[in-house]
């Protein structure tokens, strides 16, 4: 990848491809190996995938099955050992840590099932962390947080630390601060996993109306086949493979 190529997609949204028909993510014979001789683990073994801009894909699979590699992968968290990686028409498997960094900032948001919230810090401080990183002035950035607070249902609630807040609401402070960058792709990990079944609907449902309305593409590792239900495409991987890929039966209530 040239540095002109570099800094055109790292610059912002507007250098990432217009056609929704182009991958925005294309991966091709992706391996990742760990340690070597008798400890050689294969985690990844030849993955090709691709993509588009929008998408709502779940990805399953047993523990072991390379999911969580994949996902560390895509979000710029790890390096393959081998193939090539293309994220917005760009090929990035080969950048720098820095590089990948500014990737993430510019492009990405993550969700994870522990919600990684900071403890004795309000749900507004939580969400303008990732602007801070940026660079932002303060209020800019008290403004956007806000407006992702709105978003996410907890107009009301900006002031609150974590421990006041229940498992559903800090999910979604999570999701604010997800997408208080405005982000191409948000990643999610097993964002329901430590919810009960009617706040695990709701965080579906709000991931759902962000992937419809806003378009952002949503990545989603999940063992619950019902969450995996609101994706519109399943992939199945085993034994550093994928095993299947296919669409989603959409068998969750349409919430919007």
């Amino acid at each position: 990848m040239t540095a002109e190529s570099t800094s055109a997609t790292a610059a912002g949204p507007g250098a990432l491809p217009a056609s929704r028909d182009a991958p925005l993510i294309s991966l091709r014979q992706i391996t990742k190996i760990y340690g070597s001789g008798d400890a050689e683990v294969r985690a990844l073994r030849g993955i090709d995938l691709d993509i588009l801009g929008g998408e709502f894909v779940a990805i399953m699979g047993p523990s072991g099955s390379g999911k969580s590699t994949a996902m560390n992968i895509l979000g710029f968290l790890d390096k393959p050992s081998g193939g090539t990686y293309s994220f917005g028409g760009a090929e990035v498997d080969h950048l720098s840590r820095d590089q990948l960094a500014l990737l993430r900032r510019n492009f990405l948001g993550f969700v994870f099932q522990g919600y990684n919230l900071l403890a004795r810090t309000s749900a507004l401080d939580n969400v303008e962390l990732p602007l801070i990183y940026q660079g932002m002035a303060r209020t800019q950035r008290r403004r956007l947080a806000l407006e992702a607070l709105a978003k996410v249902g907890l107009k009301g609630r900006e002031d609150h630390d974590p421990s006041q807040l229940s498992g559903g609401q800090q999910q979604r402070v999570a999701i604010a601060r997800a997408i208080v960058t405005n982000p191409d792709v948000i990643l999610a990990d097993e964002p329901t996993g430590n919810l009960d079944t009617a706040r695990s609907h709701e965080i579906m449902d709000l991931l759902t109306e962000l992937n419809r309305k806003d378009g952002i593409t949503i990545l989603m590792v999940t063992h619950e086949p019902d969450m995996a239900e609101y994706a519109d495409r399943l992939i199945h991987f085993l034994d550093g493979r994928i095993a299947s890929d296919a669409s989603a039966e959409k068998a969750a209530p349409d919430a919007l």
